[in-house]
């Protein structure tokens, strides 16, 4: 029975294990929400002498409740975890109890034993009765085992002991954290409630104000829709000067591929010509060889011939010191007709080689011809922009981080819901003194200035666009070549007192959502 209730505590302990670890997660991710919250309430406190109407501040409030709550229902969590580490280390203690109990029962039945074989005198005669000498020594090392037996089980007992005090200690401890988390909780939740209010308090501002905020959203809106106007102006016009300068280039590159291609053909030509008169020269060079390779093929073979007789001859008749003589004239004609053959024949192998090594520098000679006249002319290839290539690496638009309060497309107001949004980018709000820049390398195609004193700045990526809207004051102009991280103006305030910078990313005359672009 204790077996399997040990084994049951040892499950409950695993789990145990596996709810800790847990618990340390929920604690950090609570320490960096609160961070988050605390950032949030700083940034609250420089914005709110500037703009306590404004979407980005209500925005910020909702972000910090959410963050809240986070906060709260882990907190939630880590009580459960805390509360199951109670339990666990109360099953434990009952174990542990159990298990002294049984520890302490063995050990007095243990001492009853030793009392009633107690005294030095039992021991000594114990020992000497025995039959032999080696019976007495294990006698004598019975007895020592059955002491070191009991110092054992009284160091069992006591180490249990401890062990049940220090469980007992985790327990308390685990109390008072409990206790201390629910005092935290309770603080937090005042502290929701307190944000809650406030948020109702802030949208019952907006709702106060809803005749004059509705007015100069309105107002604002008929001014993006003018600026869009523009954009899309300026952008078409940007689109038909490309397409333009795009067909002179492809015309004027055309006549430079038609005027290098005849300089190419003429210096192949000439190429050609005196490739073909070496070309003759070496053919008859190497019918020459052939020639001679041939006649010298012929004498040695007459020559080998000729010495094959005189040696049969040789060998029917006596030899005297005139055959031997005349037979070694013999070898020494036939060595040096084989001599001339040889030498023939590797004159040969040179001319034909001579041939070959003609035929390819000869077609190379053409290539580099042509790749020369198309230089010399200007012919070159055209490279498409690698904005493309970089979508969601793009740079941050701002110097300073900055929370997105309406995002890309058609949105409904977070306030007024009888208002609807169309937005062709992203608006962030940002710190005052934020200065807008440029995300990818450009050039300034436009500065505009609205209707509302705040300037436009659109810079041209190849075929795309980036646009930087409510700027208060802008330090690039019309033409400039930019880089990555230039920066382009100011960020101004908006209608209700926020910072906040306009971003916009068009392909061509399309406007796409920038968050898929950037790294944010």
């Amino acid at each position: 029975m204790i077996k399997k209730f040990s084994f049951l505590i040892g499950v409950l302990m695993f789990g145990l294990h596996q709810g800790q670890q847990k618990k340390e997660q929920l604690q950090k991710q609570n320490a960096e929400l609160k961070k988050q919250i605390a950032q949030i309430n700083t940034d609250l406190a420089k914005t709110r002498s500037e703009s306590k109407l404004s979407i980005a501040y209500l925005t910020s409030v909702n972000q910090k409740l959410v963050l809240r709550e986070k906060v709260y229902n882990n907190t939630q969590k880590e009580k459960r975890f805390i509360e199951d580490d109670i339990y666990l280390k109360q099953l434990e203690i009952n174990r542990q109890n159990k298990e002294l109990a049984v520890l302490r029962k063995n050990y007095a039945e243990v001492l009853v034993n030793a009392y009633k074989n107690k005294g030095v005198q039992n021991k000594v005669t114990f020992i000497l009765s025995a039959k032999n000498m080696g019976e007495a020594i294990r006698r004598v090392q019975y007895l020592k085992q059955y002491s070191d037996y009991q110092d054992k089980k009284a160091a069992e007992i006591t180490d249990a002991a401890n062990q049940i005090k220090k469980t007992i200690s985790q327990r308390q401890n685990s109390v008072k954290e409990k206790e201390n988390l629910l005092v935290n909780q309770q603080k937090d939740l005042a502290t929701i409630n307190a944000e809650r209010a406030q948020k109702e308090q802030l949208v019952a501002d907006f709702k106060k104000n809803e005749s004059k905020l509705t007015a100069e959203l309105k107002q604002k809106q008929v001014q993006s829709k003018a600026l869009e106007g523009q954009i899309r102006a300026i952008i078409a016009e940007e689109i038909r000067i490309a397409k333009a300068e795009e067909e002179a280039r492809r015309k004027a590159e055309a006549e430079k591929i038609r005027l290098a291609k005849l300089a190419a053909e003429r210096e192949k030509a000439r190429i050609e010509a005196e490739a073909k008169a070496r070309a003759e020269a070496l053919e008859r060079e190497r019918r020459i060889a052939e020639a001679e390779a041939k006649k010298a093929a012929e004498l040695a073979a007459k020559r080998a011939e000729e010495e094959r007789k005189r040696n049969e001859e040789a060998a029917r008749a006596e030899a005297n010191a005139r055959d031997e003589a005349r037979k070694v004239a013999a070898k020494k004609a036939s060595d040096e007709a084989a001599a001339n053959a040889k030498a023939a024949a590797d004159k040969l192998a040179a001319a034909r080689a001579a041939e070959a090594a003609l035929t390819k520098r000869k077609e190379e000679e053409k290539k580099a011809a042509e790749s020369k006249a198309m230089t010399n002319y200007g012919v070159t290839t055209s490279t498409g922009s690698s904005f493309a290539d970089n979508r969601g690496r793009l740079g941050y638009p701002a110097d300073r981080a900055g929370q997105i309060t309406h995002r890309f497309g058609r949105q409904p107001h977070p306030v007024f819901k009888n208002i609807t949004e169309e937005n062709n980018g992203i608006k962030i709000s940002v710190p005052s003194g934020t200065r807008a820049k440029s995300v990818y390398p450009g050039s300034v195609s436009s500065v505009l200035a609205n209707n509302d004193g705040t300037k436009t700045v659109i810079i041209k990526h190849g075929s795309y666009f980036t646009i930087y809207s409510n700027l208060g004051s802008v330090s690039v102009s019309k033409g400039q070549q930019v880089s990555a991280g230039t920066p382009v103006g100011s960020v101004a305030q908006d209608f209700d007192g926020a910072y906040t910078l306009d971003f916009q990313v068009w392909n061509g005359s399309t406007p796409v959502d920038p968050l898929g672009w950037i790294s944010y």
